[in-house]
């Protein structure tokens, strides 16, 4: 699980939309796949994660529900559901007050951080 608080002085909410400030679906998406690495990197084995990033894929079935506003404090709950080798498999949803506002896959690797 992770926390993110949205405020309404939030970089991402300034001007999305004009008068009527949201979080964008792409923060969220953003959001799950920040909460998904931290969820990896803490699985593994420090050496495997040493020196290494992780690499969003692709987003499937994605759905936003209901729109965030400003001075919500989002509850995001990430599983790992697959992996083979680098390659993860995640599914997420993310609450404002047990509400549902935001669901989805993803999938994402472990790559070697360019030195």
């Amino acid at each position: 699980t992770a926390i993110v608080n949205v405020k309404k002085t939030s970089f991402f909410v300034q001007g999305h939309f004009p008068g009527q400030p949201v979080m964008p679906g792409v923060i969220i998406v953003e959001a799950f796949g920040q909460a998904a690495a931290a969820l990896t990197a803490y699985s593994l084995n420090p050496k495997e994660v040493k020196d290494k990033l992780v690499y969003l894929m692709s987003v499937d079935k994605a759905r936003f529900r209901r729109p965030i506003m400003p001075d919500s404090k989002v509850l995001l709950e990430v599983e790992a559901i697959r992996s083979r080798g680098r390659v993860w498999r995640y599914k997420g949803i993310a609450k404002v007050n047990e509400t549902k506002m935001a669901d989805a896959e993803w999938s994402a690797t472990i790559m070697d951080r360019n030195k």
